[in-house]
This record gives C-alpha cells, sequence and structure tokens, in this order.
C-alpha cells in the first residue's frame, strides 16, 4: 500500500474520473442519487475527496448529466475541496459506459493511470484508493478492490414473472467469490483501447478489460466503501459519516 504522503513517481499522474449522470430510482423519486445529501452535503461533493484525499490524484473529472455540467460545477465550486487537486465537470451520456468514455476524453495527455469511481461510493478511505493505484503503478492494466463474500451464493434459473419461485441451477464456491468495489484503476491506454474495442453494454470497466483478454487483479477493499442505492443504505452511510465525525473532533 502507498504513502499517501509520497509524491507520484516522475512521469506517472493519476486522474480519477466519477460517472454521476444516473437518476438513481432505487432511492425513490427526487433529485439524481449523486446529489442526495449525506450528512447534509451531496454524495457526489463526498465522493469527490474520498478521490482528492488520496495524494497520488491530482485531476478528477466528474461526468454530470448530460444537461446538468453547469449545476454540478456550481455545487462543486460550492463546497471546499482540496487546493492541490484540479477538478473538470463535463456532461455525460446516456449509459455509464458512454460517460466514463466522455470522462476519459477529456483527460489531459499527461496522466498515465485513472481510477474510475462510482459516485454512489462516497466514503471510501483513502487507503483503498492508494492501494488500487500502487497495484497499477507496479504493472497491473486493472485493478479492482473487492471484499469476501459474507452470504452463500446461489445461481438461479430467472422467473418468468416477479415474485415466482426460481429453481436454482448452481451453487458457486463462496471462497472464489469477490465482491467488487470502487475505484478501480486502470493503465490509461489499456482502459481508452477497451473503451473503443468493446461494444457490450458492461457493468463496470474491468470487464471491458477482461474482453481483451487481459488479467485483471483483485486488491483488499473496504466495508465503509459500500454503495449508496436503497434507503437502507444511506441510513448506513449517515451512521459511518456520524461516527468518523466523532473520531475525528469536528
Amino acid at each position: 500500500m502507498s504513502d499517501d504522503s509520497r509524491p507520484s513517481p516522475a512521469g506517472t499522474r493519476t486522474a480519477a474520473v466519477i460517472p454521476a449522470a444516473g437518476r438513481g430510482v432505487r432511492l425513490g423519486p427526487g433529485a439524481p442519487k449523486a446529489l442526495r445529501a449525506l450528512g447534509g452535503t451531496p454524495m457526489l461533493i463526498h465522493a469527490v475527496r474520498a478521490m482528492a484525499a488520496s495524494r497520488a490524484v491530482s485531476l478528477v473529472v466528474v461526468v454530470a448529466p448530460p444537461d446538468g455540467a453547469p449545476e454540478v460545477k456550481s455545487l462543486l465550486d460550492a463546497h471546499a475541496l482540496p487546493e492541490r487537486t484540479d477538478f473538470l465537470v463535463v456532461p455525460g451520456g446516456d449509459s455509464r459506459q458512454e460517460s466514463v468514455k466522455l470522462g476519459l476524453d477529456a483527460l489531459p495527455p499527461d496522466y498515465d493511470i485513472v481510477l474510475v469511481h462510482d459516485a454512489a461510493r462516497p466514503l471510501v478511505p483513502v487507503d483503498t484508493v492508494d492501494a488500487v493505484i500502487e497495484a497499477v503503478r507496479e504493472g497491473s492494466p486493472a485493478v479492482v478492490p473487492a471484499l469476501p463474500l459474507a452470504d452463500t451464493v446461489k445461481e438461479v434459473e430467472p422467473a418468468g414473472e416477479p415474485g415466482e419461485p426460481e429453481p436454482v441451477v448452481a451453487t458457486p464456491e463462496r471462497a472464489r467469490l469477490r465482491a467488487v468495489q470502487t475505484p478501480q484503476g486502470f493503465d490509461r491506454a489499456t482502459l481508452i483501447h477497451a473503451h473503443e474495442t468493446v461494444t457490450d453494454d458492461v457493468t463496470d470497466d474491468a470487464s471491458m478489460i477482461e474482453q481483451l483478454g487481459l488479467q485483471v487483479v483483485v486488491v483488499p477493499g473496504h466495508e465503509e466503501a459500500f454503495k449508496v442505492t436503497r434507503p437502507l443504505d444511506l441510513v448506513l452511510a449517515e451512521a459511518v459519516l456520524a461516527r468518523r465525525r466523532l473520531n475525528d473532533g469536528f
């Protein structure tokens, strides 16, 4: 794991891309998920600060809803962010994959490592961010933080109608499974090639690298890097944030 006080090696610069163009329907009606308040501050701001907390990250690109870039830019301007980090807001596309590609297109040429981070994972610790960056620096083209599964997982034949019983077809070996988080880290050229080559809509960028036949490696994730998707997740995130503030004395 890297020391977050250590400067980046010569010729190695890291940028983070945060796609934040989704609506977040599972949290209910209202503002887009990334703009929902957590401890009085939008989740997106927490996510941006989490990336900027790593001294290795010198640029954060936020990919806004297609018509929402001015609003997101105003949001970033209204909140205190680290002065040593540059911030950029660009309009996104209709899919997450398209939004990440637009974020990549906006990167200056002198960035060799790219992190892609979910705006809905606002509380990822800096040690996890640094661990991902360090593994890319050491030569892995794609790195994901992940946790072992606590629950047994069943593969089922999906029901024809919602609520119908679903037959189990297999029980994967839990010890070989991981729940993947973000930020996911990449060699920039490899990620750009993946976005130019893989046309299938995918749920994460690492799976695009897998489709190229390249190896993706896992580093330890963190339980506080969970995704805020449902109302109960928001309650848990508020509790984690309250504990952090108590421990940090502010």
